[in-house]
């Protein structure tokens, strides 16, 4: 019954020919087995195809499912390499245990005419794999449908065909195209530097800084310019033909302090470019590598070493790990990311999926600045690599291993201070900026805006390029997203849907994800997700809305404190040992109307805030006649130990908090007045005191005294 209703699905799944949705597509009989073998021995989970979308499975119902790249799905079955190395050997199939992934024979060509004994590649993280002689790519649970269907076929190899699934959508493909046509058009009317006079080839350089780098360099790499926007183009040539991909527009522009500020701009757009800029010259016997965070510092690294040089995608941002198969040859990976406390903090990061034992970093400083800069400034480039230190450390360290991270700190304080807010300049004042690593505690009154607040904070930094999940257990994700974009755009969009479009294409290209989770959910769970997001994007910040709800799947018969204890100490491991900042909510307990929430009114035992690097508390004052004044309290500061609180301004138009213009919250100085005056003024002052104890007799309330807090608006 169960298998000939998963059979009936799967024709359902087949006969899709909606010209509207998909072109129709005839399937092998072998594309047919491996769809069935899913249905019947993975039943009803996710079914992924290789393309547009997914398809549910179910019983009978087909119900096609728009892939989002905002959203985190973690894999139904967490794997281990453990796990993946088992299922290989049960396989017979011959492995090698690489840095990242496990290398085995492709199962997608033919044995006769491979190339490389060992071309397909398995995450050891994801078990994500990739066949890099024909590009296909799947997940490990298409994986291992494809070695049992050939087991069960007696074949040697598969068509890479099987995998490719459903084509594209009519949009997608002309989109698509449109692209590809763009790149082409870019690329023909972009003109190679020994093609231009001397002069204007000279101008060019010096507008970009680069007079040191020869032509034969740029020539070398295939960097030309396109002269209607002044811009240096750099291609993306892959693919088992070397075909061109897509192309990087960097444009400069000078400031007054000299300083050169680069904007780029990528066809396609930049979810979708995996360039490794450099790698087509790589040889196959090369072993070791620099990884640098722009193209131009690999045209220096490799015009002043000779070494292979590659540059990532996205710089120091992101590195995904689609690209780590292509950097498996290297047995020495030296990564000099920049000349700042991002770029140092980022290769620590990068380093560790790329295997700590075999990369060294560059730390930045006064005599390493990044390899553009050091080639401007005739500095050794083979030195400062030769000088470079191992990722991997020992459990115990000494001050003089410390020493040039106290004084880079030292040197760099803006930049450890992490990452300034550009709406909230107040809490920039307190807090000193957003820093990763950290575990920041949030709570406030029902029903005052915490998540909304929270929500613009976060975006705040999001638009400055930190990867951002939010993990909203509370409100669901298109309630968020509807916040969030009306805070983005600053107006109403439902009274403005002509705008609809453009700023949901803005908002689409910030780095921000959300988790699937709605209610109550297991933290173990969480983690698992929260580590997958960290390792596939690079998250820099995680918020979790809110505590409460992860409680509710413990076990009941432990006690609630102790469980909330557990759960906060996970946070706090999680973020030191990922350095990743967390942004927890936790709800107060209940407390007066008329009372300010305090460190102590945050729900559960002293472990919340004592494990919190920031405690932030939004307060409410409730008025009768018109809505609560809002503040900001920080009550806790590990970074430098300052702390304070700062009037809120809730503008309901666009869901958005800010300061009060300082005029508003200032007290007003009354004018110093002549000794004449002096009784005046004394009976003004009676007749207010008069009037105050009309007014408490009235309500029926005893007047407190009490002396008025001084405004941390006037910074003094």
């Amino acid at each position: 019954m169960w298998r000939s209703l998963l059979l009936k699905g799967t024709a359902c799944l087949l006969q899709v020919a909606d010209p509207k949705f998909l072109h129709q597509r005839h399937f092998s009989s072998l594309c047919l087995r491996l769809l069935t073998h899913r249905l019947i021995h993975r039943p009803p989970c996710v079914f992924r195809l290789r393309g547009t979308g997914s398809f549910l499975a179910h019983t009978g119902t087909r119900t096609y499912k728009k892939d989002a790249k905002s959203t985190v799905e973690f894999p139904v079955c967490p794997i281990t390499v453990t796990d993946i190395k088992q299922y290989i050997r049960s396989k017979d199939i011959p492995f090698h245990d690489g840095y990242s992934c496990l290398h085995i024979p492709s199962i997608f060509v033919d044995p006769s005419t491979r190339k490389d004994s060992l071309s397909l590649f398995i995450d050891k993280t994801t078990g994500q794999f990739l066949c890099k002689d024909t590009l296909v790519e799947g997940s490990w649970e298409d994986l291992q449908d494809c070695l049992e269907v050939m087991q069960k076929e007696e074949q040697d190899f598969l068509s890479p065909h099987v995998m490719l699934g459903y084509p594209e959508s009519l949009e997608e493909q002309e989109e698509r195209e449109r692209e590809l046509r763009e790149v082409q058009r870019i690329w023909s009317s972009a003109v190679p530097f020994n093609d231009l006079p001397e002069d204007e080839a000279q101008l060019i350089k010096t507008m970009f800084q680069i007079s040191k780098v020869s032509n034969a360099t740029l020539k070398k790499f295939g960097v030309r310019l396109f002269k209607p926007t002044k811009s240096l183009v750099f291609p993306w040539f892959g693919g088992p033909d070397s075909s061109l991909k897509g192309v990087k527009l960097l444009s400069a522009q000078n400031t007054d302090t000299e300083k050169v500020i680069y904007n780029e701009a990528t066809v396609p757009k930049i979810s979708s470019y995996y360039n490794l800029f450099g790698l087509p010259l790589v040889g196959r016997i090369d072993s070791e590598v620099v990884l640098t965070g722009h193209e131009l510092d690999t045209l220096a690294v490799s015009q002043a070493t000779g070494l292979p040089s590659i540059a990532l995608p996205r710089g120091v941002s992101c590195l995904p790990p689609i690209l780590l198969p292509y950097l498996e040859q290297f047995k020495r990976v030296t990564l000099w990311l920049g000349h700042d406390i991002r770029s140092w903090e980022a290769s620590k990061i990068f380093s560790r999926k790329l295997g700590l034992r075999r990369c060294s970093l560059v730390r930045p400083g006064e005599d390493r600045p990044c390899p553009l800069e050091a080639l401007a400034r005739g500095k050794n480039l083979s030195r400062i690599i030769k000088t470079s230190i191992p990722a991997a450390h020992k459990s115990i360290v000494s001050f003089k291993q410390l020493r040039e991270d106290v004084y880079g700190e030292l040197l760099n304080t803006e930049q450890v201070a992490g990452v300034k807010w550009t709406r909230f300049p107040e809490l920039n004042r307190i807090l000193k900026g957003h820093r990763k690593g950290e575990l920041t505690v949030f709570t406030g009154p029902t029903g005052s805006g915490k998540t909304t607040f929270i929500s613009e904070v976060a975006l705040d930094l999001c638009i400055q390029g930190v990867n951002t999940l939010w993990g909203s257990f509370e409100i669901n994700n298109v309630r968020l997203a509807k916040i969030m974009l009306t805070q983005f755009a600053m107006q109403r969009l439902e009274e403005n849907l002509e705008q609809y479009d453009f700023w949901a294409d803005k908002f689409e290209e910030l780095p921000l994800y959300f988790m699937t989770f709605h209610g109550q959910q297991n933290i173990k769970t969480v983690l698992d997700t929260m580590q997958h997001a960290v390792y596939l994007y690079d998250i820099n910040h995680v918020i979790i809305d809110n505590l409460q709800f992860m409680m509710g799947q413990e076990n009941l018969s432990i006690d609630k404190y102790a469980v909330q204890d557990h759960i906060i100490g996970a946070f706090r491991k999680f973020a030191t040992n990922t350095s990743c900042h967390i942004t927890l909510i936790i709800h107060p307990r209940k407390e007066e109307d008329d009372r300010e929430l305090q460190t102590a009114s945050i729900f559960g035992s002293a472990k919340a805030s004592q494990e919190a690097d920031n405690v932030l508390i939004l307060q409410e004052k409730k008025l009768v006649t018109c809505p609560g004044r809002r503040s900001l309290q920080v009550t806790k500061n590990r970074f430098d130990g300052d702390v304070g609180i700062f009037p809120l301004d809730f503008i309901k138009s666009s869901l958005t908090f800010s300061a009060p213009v300082k005029g508003k919250v200032k007290l007003r100085k009354v004018p110093t007045k002549p000794e004449n005056e002096g009784v005046e003024g004394n009976k003004v002052a009676a007749k207010k005191d008069e009037v105050k104890r009309e007014k408490a007799e009235k309500a029926n309330k005893t007047t407190k005294t009490s002396r008025p807090a001084k405004n941390p608006a006037d910074g003094k």
